[in-house]
């Protein structure tokens, strides 16, 4: 057997941990630039309110204090999920990370034979140390497991083990809420008169292939109770690539608040270089001028001399190929990075005969330094040292996200503590 846990409504939960007057209100997170919900409390979702449900929509309602609105703190949220996972470590025999608020875990030998059981503790155990209410689900796969903690969120007690017979709950169940059923399958599955997750179980194989991929055959089998077969991802593994883009709070207008933007999302993206212990060969650099719906798109290959990680290596290659982006009057809505050609750092590779440059004693300079930074934003805070090319975070310039209704970083930031009274 195999649980999920899932963290119910976690960006608001986090917020309710930092700020536990929001609990038993209507509270809802927005996505970048405060734009939509993308996190919604119970006493949210029982007004009716979709998820995505634009902001000005809600605006008076906020005014009136029916509802409640926070920014999204990202660097709260992934700091509460590395806690998660910890105990989730600790107190299991294997983890894999899907998402930031989920884990499947492997229960260890020592577990009783009563999983739901083992599963009340290891909730109990997180809700204690973090204060994030879990759902925990166990089923014989990762697909049925998703369907258990599904069922679990909505039990008082938060846990559920599937029955070894699960027809009645996969005939109640529609196809499309089963995990690896997109839009497109689903739609298929419709057309064909396949209305629920029992129906879509019992098709005929050849017909499941007619109509879907492998992977969608693979789905059908764990429905059927198979073990691990359409699942079994490395979640831990390495990135194929690396991206960091973002929309502006504000149109940037001068070339170099466009350099500084793209310098901000490299340097983000090499972070995430030097923590898989990774180095790109190069990266594709691009931004978009107008609107959502009128727009154009600018972008540039970028090739470093060397596979480099080190912030500084990555942004001397980019500005030289980036300052030809800019166009004078235009007016940039977003930015971006995607960091391609990615190898192990230290891999063996084809040398070159004759050099031209020192990039191995860069490399190795590049190492330890960034090695230093890393340890300092990890231990003060993330922005504690950036390259100055990247922007200062105390000048918050208007190219930065919006979020006008930002929680503390209370586990992250010595300055954000929050103070007992």
């Amino acid at each position: 057997m195999i649980g999920l846990v899932d963290g119910n409504n976690f960006f608001v939960s986090c917020e309710r941990v930092v700020d536990p007057s929001l609990e038993g209100k209507a509270v809802a997170v927005l996505s970048n630039n405060d734009g939509c919900c993308v996190s919604r409390s119970n006493e949210f979702k029982a007004l009716g309110i979709p998820m995505g449900t634009p902001y000005f929509q809600l605006k008076e309602r906020e005014a009136s204090g029916e509802l409640v609105f926070r920014s999204s703190n990202y660097e709260l949220y992934g700091d509460i999920s590395r806690r998660i996972v910890s105990i989730l470590r600790q107190e299991s025999a294997g983890v894999e990370q899907y998402s930031i608020d989920e884990a499947f875990v492997h229960p260890p030998p020592s577990a009783p034979a009563d999983l739901a059981a083992w599963g009340a503790a290891l909730r109990a155990t997180i809700l204690r140390w973090t204060g994030i209410p879990c759902g925990v689900g166990f089923a014989p796969n990762k697909t049925l497991a998703k369907i258990a903690n599904h069922i679990a969120k909505k039990k008082e007690g938060g846990v559920y083990v599937l029955p070894s017979d699960p027809s009645a709950i996969l005939e109640a169940l529609p196809a499309g809420e089963v995990w690896g059923v997109g839009r497109r399958l689903a739609a298929k599955l419709r057309s064909r008169g396949i209305f629920t997750a029992g129906a879509f179980m019992r098709m005929e194989d050849s017909e499941i292939r007619a109509i879907g991929s492998v992977a969608a055959l693979r789905t059908a089998m764990e429905l059927r109770g198979a073990g691990e077969t359409v699942s079994d991802r490395a979640y831990d593994a390495d990135p194929e690539s690396v991206t960091c883009s973002r929309t502006f709070g504000e149109y940037v207008t001068s070339a170099q608040d466009l350099f500084e933007a793209l310098a901000y999302f490299a340097s983000q993206a090499a972070a995430k270089l030097r923590r898989h212990r990774l180095v790109a060969a190069g990266c594709n650099a691009y931004a978009q001028i107008g609107t959502a719906c009128d727009h154009v798109w600018t972008d540039r290959t970028v090739l470093f001399p060397s596979p480099a990680n080190a912030t500084d290596e990555i942004l001397s290659a980019l500005r030289k190929e980036t300052a030809s982006m800019f166009k004078p009057g235009a007016r940039y809505r977003k930015a971006g990075v995607v960091m391609f050609g990615l190898e192990k750092a230290g891999a063996l590779r084809q040398g070159v005969l004759f050099p031209q440059d020192a990039a191995p004693r860069r490399n190795r300079r590049g190492e330890a330094l960034y090695g230093a930074v890393d340890a300092l934003n990890a231990r003060y805070g993330g922005g504690t040292v950036v390259n100055a090319a990247a922007g200062l975070p105390a000048a918050a310039p208007a190219w930065r996200m919006k979020r006008g209704r930002l929680s503390p970083r209370a586990t992250t930031r010595w300055d954000e503590l929050l103070v007992a009274k």
